[in-house]
C-alpha cells in the first residue's frame, strides 16, 4: 500500500497518509468559512478559504493517518464550546492540519499539507447551498448543495473497511484566538 508524507509549513508536524483517500472536496459550508476566517488571522497562517469561500480537504480514514513528528504542536479550535466539529492547527506555524467531526471515522486533512504536485485532484464541492449565490462557481466538478448519497456511501464504505472502528486522536490543548 502506498503512503505519502505531508506536513505543516515549517516542517515540525509531519504525517504519513497511507492508501487511497476517501474524497477530495472543497467545502463551502458556513462553519468552514467562519472557522477559516478566524484561523487565517493567526500569524503566518496560510490562506485556507479561497475566493469562492471554499476550504480544500483530502478526506482519509483515521486508521491510515499517522503523526510522525510534532504531535505535541497540535492545538484544537472550535467555533463554540459545544461545537461537535474541531479544527486542529499546528501551533508552530499556524498551519491547519485537520478537521474532525464528532463521531467521525475519517479526518478531513487540509489541502495545504500536500505539495502542489502531489495533491489529489478535486472531485467535488459540497455544501454550496450555504452560499448566497452559487452562480460564480466553476463547473469543473459537481457543485453539491448538500452532501450526496454517493458522498455518504464513500464514507460508509470506508467505515466498513475499518471494521466500524473510530480511532480517537488526542490533541493536547486549545488554540486561543
Amino acid at each position: 500500500m502506498t503512503s505519502q508524507r505531508v506536513g505543516c509549513a515549517c516542517g515540525q508536524v509531519t504525517l504519513d497518509v497511507e492508501g487511497a483517500h476517501i474524497a477530495t472536496v472543497e467545502c463551502l459550508c458556513h462553519s468552514c468559512r467562519a472557522a477559516g476566517d478566524v484561523i487565517m488571522t493567526l500569524p503566518a497562517a496560510p490562506r485556507i478559504v479561497d475566493e469562492k469561500g471554499a476550504t480544500l480537504f483530502v478526506m482519509h480514514r483515521k486508521d491510515r493517518v499517522r503523526f510522525l513528528t510534532g504531535k505535541d504542536q497540535l492545538k484544537e479550535y472550535r467555533l463554540s464550546s459545544d461545537a461537535g466539529t474541531r479544527r486542529v492547527v499546528a501551533a508552530c506555524c499556524n498551519t491547519p492540519v485537520f478537521m474532525e467531526m464528532k463521531g467521525g471515522h475519517w479526518l478531513s486533512l487540509y489541502g495545504q499539507l500536500w505539495p502542489k504536485d502531489t495533491l489529489p485532484k478535486l472531485e467535488m464541492r459540497t455544501m454550496t447551498g450555504d452560499l448566497a449565490d452559487t452562480n460564480a462557481l466553476p463547473g469543473d466538478v459537481p457543485n453539491l448543495k448538500q452532501h450526496s448519497l454517493s458522498f455518504y456511501a464513500r464514507l460508509f464504505g470506508a467505515w466498513v473497511k475499518m471494521g466500524f472502528r473510530n480511532p480517537e486522536i488526542v490533541v493536547d490543548g486549545d488554540l486561543h484566538v
